[in-house]
């Protein structure tokens, strides 16, 4: 069964007239009659009495006319909904990002988004740097928002910007009146640090491998607002995302730039290699690939 045959099918049950079912689909008589006869082949009988006067739906007709109605309706919801996604006024994209993105920069991004398209719906998983990538790997996710990962992880980077990460210390302290921070200063100080496995994490013990340092870690939390709170409350020192330097200063910690060594990550977007995008998921990739992003990140050398 085709679309085209229930159409001409319904035309026909519903006049009980070729002619006026002709005019309803603007079908010539032939290929109505076609449409009905290919029908009819199809399901192994006849749906219809004709003579030359009246036209009647035979049993089998009968059962299939509330059948038919219901197909149809179904296909032009399903066509309508079709439509409205690809013209982006309907829609649903899920995302995956880590909370120090999520949390501070991708909320104006997808103010910008929905200006822009309000019909599509969002949904952002908030987890760490790992499950991210794993999101993405298994299909959860359409996009997910994170650091580049190793090549092992087999998924597409598309990177937005290179993050330079920070110092935080309290306001108090002497460190924040410098200029900058030096590792071999800040690591003076107790050490406080987001737990294990979070990207960040590894990332700064990656980096102090070249100093034969280790961080001097004495606190620890999951979550980016308790370690800025515990800066500020003066229990230690951080390092941190520069991404993270407002949520860091409105919490009452200063944010300074670090060196010797610099910690960088390209960050950016990861999608599955070979996958299409939906509709909604593109539009977003490319709000993110439009985002002016040096005005979005604090530039981590002059803070």
């Amino acid at each position: 069964m085709t679309v085209k045959q229930i159409r001409a099918f319904l035309a026909v049950a519903q006049t009980l007239s070729f002619v006026q079912a002709c005019e309803r689909l603007h079908l010539s008589q032939p290929a109505l009659s076609l449409a009905i006869k290919s029908l009819e082949e199809n399901l192994g009988g006849q749906l219809f009495n004709r003579t030359t006067r009246s036209v009647r739906l035979t049993p089998e007709g009968e059962a299939l006319l509330p059948l038919a109605r219901r197909l149809i309706t179904d296909w032009d919801n399903a066509q309508e909904e079709l439509q409205q996604r690809f013209c982006l006024d309907l829609g649903r994209v899920t995302v995956a990002a880590i909370p120090s993105f999520s949390g501070n920069l991708l909320p104006a991004i997808l103010k910008t988004f929905r200006t822009n398209h309000p019909g599509i719906s969002i949904k952002i998983q908030d987890v760490i740097n790992e499950q991210v990538i794993e999101m993405v790997q298994v299909g959860d996710v359409e996009l997910g928002l994170a650091f580049e990962p190793h090549a092992v992880s087999g998924l597409h980077f598309t990177p937005l910007y290179t993050d330079r990460f920070v110092a935080v210390v309290p306001g108090n302290s002497p460190l924040a009146q410098a200029h900058h921070v030096r590792w071999e200063h800040l690591l003076e100080e107790p050490f406080i640090a987001l737990q294990r496995p979070s990207a960040v994490r590894y990332m700064l013990e990656d980096a102090l491998v070249a100093l034969n340092r280790t961080l001097p870690v004495e606190l620890e939390s999951h979550q980016l607002t308790t370690v800025a709170r515990m800066v500020a409350s003066g229990l230690g020192v951080s390092v941190v995302p520069a991404l993270c330097v407002s949520q860091m200063e409105a919490l009452g910690a200063r944010c300074l730039p670090l060196h010797d060594p610099t910690v960088e990550r390209p960050f950016g977007v990861l999608q599955q290699p070979g996958h299409e995008l939906s509709v909604a998921a593109r539009a977003l990739f490319d709000t993110l690939l439009a985002t002016q992003w040096r005005s979005q990140i604090p530039d981590a050398t002059h803070l």
